[in-house]
């Protein structure tokens, strides 16, 4: 009797001891079937944040926080899905996550055409929960997604109003309804003047701005140009996979052939544009503005672009892509490349950003120029320009991207290009770019002074990117496209 109690009492230790010992963390989340009625196919991720942001939005490119990710097939409403150790983990294994205080949130990803990966209209993500985590011993935390996330309303006003028009070149393209927009500015003239007609300023932005960017613009004034009252347009060039800069591409579409052939003329029909046009814009929307310029030179009557993605593929942010055995990760002499820089350090390098990019999956900025540079794969995706693993540049690849490659493109075709954009190119860079553009820059100023072009490329000492423009280089901006329409001509009434 004796014996059965002892090993009873042993057995009743050893089962409270078992599930009292410690489980390592993992996630166990289920959605919604008024969120998502349908099986989910796609990537689901879980967020680490230090902020209370719902539903957290993209990566810090600076201080990127981490995260997990799988891809699911079929993922049924109410069905329980698991990511733990073996979950694609940034930017480093699970098992490494510092323990602390988290505000945790899980998200899928429906890639309905939205730039971010985390917050674009339509995705379903769980509230937002603080959470004390410890990789090792924190055992199963459940998260429900149930909520969705809301477009953005644009609430027009007296001056800044709303153009959206479905493209049918890109719903051709996509196979299903793809609208295109753009911010209107309009000058105080506009509603008194009935019969006046305008020049107009198409301002692309950055990386993740946006055609609300017109209120920005409209709180700036930006219709006074020098005194010469124009119509402000700040377009939207974001896309599922980034950025796509108004180059027609085989992943994107043709969204130059769109924005020239289907916005343009429905906006300037509706707000009286003179039919003179001028691009502007900084960064991503830099390189646009250069891209338009060039591509439909007849179009606009010039480009003011500032601050450039690369304008020059020899000077891909300090990676020659066509140089033989060229690697994005290191230089010729096995150094690590730099992305970024801060006070002349660099502070984000190219591998662990191509790495959180693959994290993303999609939206990111490196990926960003694959999706409009590189020919569509046979699995649907943009080629790679570099090997995920090694860095290693595919020159058949780089090869293809000589179509998108500016300099190049003046260069092959200045004979005929040359007469159209006299007068029309300017390009302002710091020396010091935060992101390295001024080398491609420097190439561009040195190619376009050997084709004896009137193009100006200027660079301004000690700025970066962000401290670029200034009011005194606003303000030139804004009197040379003033003394640009008074050359052409065209009255404003």
């Amino acid at each position: 009797m004796r014996r059965t109690f002892v090993a009873l009492a042993f057995l009743a230790f050893a089962h409270h001891s078992s599930a009292a010992e410690p489980k390592p963390l993992e996630f166990k989340l289920t959605f919604d079937k008024t969120a998502c009625d349908v099986p989910f196919t796609g990537r689901v991720y879980v967020t680490f944040r230090t902020n209370n942001v719902s539903p957290p939005v993209g990566m810090n490119w600076f201080k990127p926080e981490p995260g997990l990710a799988l891809d699911v097939k079929d993922w049924k409403p109410g069905e329980p899905l698991v990511l733990d150790a073996k979950a694609i983990a940034y930017p480093s294994p699970l098992a490494d996550l510092k323990p602390g205080k988290y505000y945790v949130c899980a998200v899928m990803d429906r890639d309905l055409g939205g730039i971010d990966f985390l917050a674009s209209p339509g995705n379903v993500h769980s509230k937002t929960v603080q959470l004390d985590l410890d990789p090792k011993s924190s055992g199963t935390a459940e998260l429900k997604l149930d909520q969705v996330v809301k477009p953005r309303e644009f609430k027009e006003t007296d001056s800044v109003k709303l153009v959206e028009i479905e493209s049918k070149l890109l719903t051709k393209f996509h196979g299903k309804p793809t609208r295109v927009r753009a911010g209107v500015v309009l000058p105080p003239s506009f509603a008194k003047e009935p019969n006046r007609k305008y020049p107009v300023v198409y301002e692309v932005t950055g990386f993740g701005g946006n055609h609300f960017g017109a209120f920005g613009s409209a709180s700036r004034k930006a219709w006074d140009v020098n005194g010469t009252e124009m119509i402000w347009v700040v377009l939207d060039a974001n896309c599922r996979l980034g950025h796509h800069v108004f180059a027609d591409s085989a992943n994107n579409g043709p969204v130059g052939k769109s924005l020239v052939e289907e916005l343009i003329p429905h906006l300037e029909k509706v707000y009286r544009g003179s039919g003179v046009r001028f691009a502007t814009g900084h960064s991503s929307g830099g390189w646009s503005s250069l891209w338009l310029q060039v591509t439909y030179p007849d179009t606009f009557a010039g480009c003011w672009s500032t601050a450039p993605d690369p304008v020059d593929f020899r000077d891909f942010q300090i990676i020659d892509i066509y140089a033989n055995l060229a690697n994005a990760f290191t230089d010729a002499d096995e150094k690590t490349r730099p992305l970024v820089r801060m006070n002349g350090k660099p502070v984000v390098f190219f591998k662990p950003f191509s790495e959180m990019e693959g994290y993303m999956h999609r939206g990111g900025q490196l990926g960003s120029f694959e999706a409009v540079f590189s020919p569509r794969g046979t699995d649907g995706k943009p080629q790679k320009l570099w090997d995920r693993a090694t860095g290693v540049i595919d020159p058949k690849v780089a090869k293809e991207w000589e179509k998108y490659d500016i300099r190049l493109i003046l260069a092959r075709n200045w004979k005929t290009l040359g007469p159209k954009l006299g007068g029309k190119i300017h390009v302002f860079m710091g020396d010091e770019d935060t992101f390295y553009l001024d080398g491609a820059a420097r190439l561009l100023k040195k190619s376009l002074a050997d084709l004896a072009s009137d193009a100006v490329v200027e660079m301004f000492p000690k700025r970066h990117h962000g401290n670029l423009i200034d009011a005194a280089l606003r303000k030139r901006m804004n009197e040379e496209m003033a003394a640009a329409n008074r050359k052409i001509g065209k009255p404003e009434r």
